[in-house]
């Protein structure tokens, strides 16, 4: 049985298609790294995904639930935009990711010692054990950015949506934040979904590479028809497809 399962799937405002005939299964663990070009729904699919919106037709299910109506602690998201507390510094920014997974637990004692022992070691490989006692105002904005995976990856959910992560990242911070995903991603067995605009990265992370397009498109009403999933490639195997869902394109033409 799929861990995600989603099934046709439909996202509209109004008039205005976004998504159309979505269909995916993904296994637990699995990385699947999401293409296209830009205004094509793919970020509009990870909010489908956080549960932050609900699809205009078909369903989305995590480990067989029921369709989550709100966003929960099984899934995490780092935006395009790096978004942390502000109030807290980058230390307990990483322990506040782990109190995630308490409910907003907080801990006392020789668990909060521990707690702050792990964040330290978060912030050692992301390259910001220098400043864990620093609030995020006073850091760079790919520093801030660094700091917001690394609290989305310390509250381990099983789910993890990544929305051009390290897209203000320097190319060898980059590089490290690769590595870190890759390790904590073998650690715990969460299932990742990360849009991005470099192909290259998106087959080095990902074990699979989805495509989203629009197959369908009517130029005098460029809204009427949404994007949906046109190839799947198995990155794993040297980007031979997958599953090939490309149809026919189609221009549709006033009778």
């Amino acid at each position: 049985m799929s861990f995600v399962t989603v099934s046709n799937v439909f996202q509209s405002y109004g008039r205005r298609s976004i998504i159309e005939r979505v269909n995916l299964q993904a296994d637990q663990g699995e990385f699947l790294s999401i293409v296209g070009a830009s205004g094509c729904g793919k970020s509009t699919f990870l909010r489908l995904l956080l549960a932050q919106e609900r699809p205009s037709r078909g369903e989305i299910r995590i480990a067989g639930a029921t369709p989550a109506r709100e966003p929960g602690l099984d899934r995490g998201i780092v935006f395009q935009r790096y978004s942390v507390f502000p109030h807290l510094t980058v230390r307990e920014n990483i322990v506040a990711g782990e109190s995630l997974r308490l409910g907003w637990g907080r801990f006392f004692g020789a668990d909060r010692s521990a707690a702050r022992s792990r964040a330290d070691d978060t912030l050692a490989r992301i390259g910001l054990d220098h400043v864990a006692d620093h609030y995020p105002a006073t850091l760079s904005g790919g520093m801030q950015q660094r700091l917001a995976i690394g609290q989305a990856l310390a509250a381990k959910p099983r789910v993890l949506l990544l929305d051009e992560p390290f897209g203000a990242l320097d190319p060898g911070t980059r590089l490290s934040m690769h590595d870190f995903l890759q390790d904590l991603r073998a650690e715990t067995g969460m299932t990742v979904f990360m849009v991005t605009h470099d192909l290259e990265e998106a087959f080095k992370l990902g074990d699979r590479v989805l495509v989203f397009d629009k197959p369908r498109w009517d130029p005098h009403d460029p809204s009427r028809y949404g994007a949906t999933i046109t190839y799947d490639f198995d990155a794993r195997n040297g980007g031979i497809p997958f599953q090939t869902l490309k149809e026919e394109t189609h221009v549709f033409q006033p009778t």
